[in-house]
């Protein structure tokens, strides 16, 4: 018998076939998903040259994908998840698809496909993320979770450097219809891939809960785990406020004019940061001092940004919005490491699905505040004054939240000090 005590070895999640499948199917949904955002803001822009019409596209997005997001984790426990994948999958194949249609004429409707599309892949999204992230646990052994978790989490941030920094060329050299048709056929992919996973055996839950009780359960949970809720208001405010990839296509048409490859490099810059930081996370966890560690995390991401905001060098820039990516990298992997170590078992799916709205709350809805304050005080004031407000909510943060502010764990065994 093998010694279960032994470390498996680091391409043991990789001979599994259906593991491959679905790490090939993150890797082709995320490289289209991050390069889409890409395009449909650079295109957004050249037709208005306004802020606020960006921050109106994070708007549109962040609707159905908060509102959504509860009831999708209650879809994923009722449903079959395969299933679930596979519809959404083929939505978004639909929606680049009608993209591409749409681009390859110049009429007054343009505009209003583009917002429209993008609305539809955030009703997508709000049942695909719960979906996604509950299938992952039937496909993955629970011997190989840690192994798997690490090669999903590497090919996603992969994906999602290569994706924006790759399209800024494309988008250049064959324009925004034919991008939409490449981006149509990886997310086909990601769709071929999940198709051709085995059907998993899934406990279907017969009684029907009280769906609002069972989601106001989690949320009670949630805000009665002070660092827990603390660190993803934290996070939610600091990336709100201080936030600024809406912004990325006027830094780079009107500010560094660098064009659309500017733009992917951009964009891809942050998670290039933030991918060599989760990898050297797998083999120095940060969550020794958690609780400090976030602070000092979100303070050098508020600095990133400001740095950023007066950056007119293009280098500077990209080493900035570096920079910003290593910090949130950091944080990220706390914020995660938190969720599981925190979160009571029987509750943690809830907790995750609240999490989630955290997130689509700082992420989509803090692009549509800056394109609303860009608009209104102009674009580099607009960042500048975001990063500041990151330090403040770190300062005040820090004080209302001495729980948080003391959080450690011991790193052999996870638990809470």
């Amino acid at each position: 018998m093998a010694n279960s005590s032994s470390s498996p070895h680091f391409m043991e999640a990789l001979k599994e076939r259906d593991i491959r499948l679905f790490i090939s199917s993150v890797g082709f949904f995320t490289l289209a998903s991050r390069a889409l955002a890409v395009v449909i803001a650079f295109q957004i822009y050249q037709i208005t040259k306004s802020a606020l019409s960006l921050g109106w596209l994070g708007l549109f997005e962040a609707i159905p994908a908060i509102t959504l997001a509860p009831f999708g984790g209650y879809v994923a426990d009722h449903f079959n998840r395969r299933k679930v994948l596979l519809i959404t999958r083929g939505a978004s194949v639909i929606c680049v698809g009608v993209l591409a249609g749409v681009s390859l004429k110049t009429h007054g409707h343009t505009l209003f496909w583009l917002y429209a599309m993008i609305f539809l892949a955030g009703v997508a999204r709000g049942f695909a993320d719960p979906a996604g992230t509950a299938f992952e646990a039937q496909v993955v052994p629970k011997h190989l979770t840690v192994n798997a978790s690490s090669w999903i989490g590497t090919v996603w941030i992969s994906c999602a450097v290569i994706g924006p920094a790759a399209i800024g060329f494309i988008f250049d050299a064959v324009g925004a219809a034919k991008c939409y048709l490449i981006l149509a056929g990886s997310f086909l992919i990601s769709w071929v891939c999940t198709a051709f996973i085995a059907p998993k055996a899934q406990t279907i839950l017969k009684d029907k809960p009280n769906i609002f009780g069972s989601i106001r359960e989690g949320w009670q949970a949630l805000f009665n785990i002070q660092p827990l809720v603390a660190a993803m208001a934290l996070d939610l405010f600091a990336v709100f406020f201080g936030g600024a990839i809406i912004l990325l296509p006027v830094y780079a048409s009107d500010i560094l004019h660098v064009g659309a490859k500017g733009l992917g490099l951009l964009n891809a810059a942050p998670s290039l940061g933030a991918l060599l930081m989760t990898l050297r996370s797998t083999k120095h966890p940060p969550i020794a001092r958690a609780g400090r560690n976030l602070f000092w995390m979100i303070t050098g991401f508020g600095i990133s940004m400001i740095v950023f905001a007066f950056s007119k060098n293009f280098i500077l820039s990209l080493v900035a919005l570096f920079f910003s990516g290593v910090f949130d990298g950091v944080s990220m992997v706390i914020r995660r490491s938190m969720v599981r170590l925190l979160s009571p078992d029987h509750l943690r799916g809830r907790i995750a699905a609240a999490g989630s709205i955290f997130i689509c709350a700082s992420n989509e809805l803090g692009a549509f505040e800056s394109g609303m304050v860009a608009a209104w005080i102009g674009t580099v004031p607009c960042v500048a004054a975001g990063g500041l407000v990151t330090l403040i909510v770190v300062a005040l943060t820090a004080r209302l939240a001495p729980q948080l502010r003391a959080l450690r764990f011991d790193t052999s065994t996870m638990d809470r000090k």
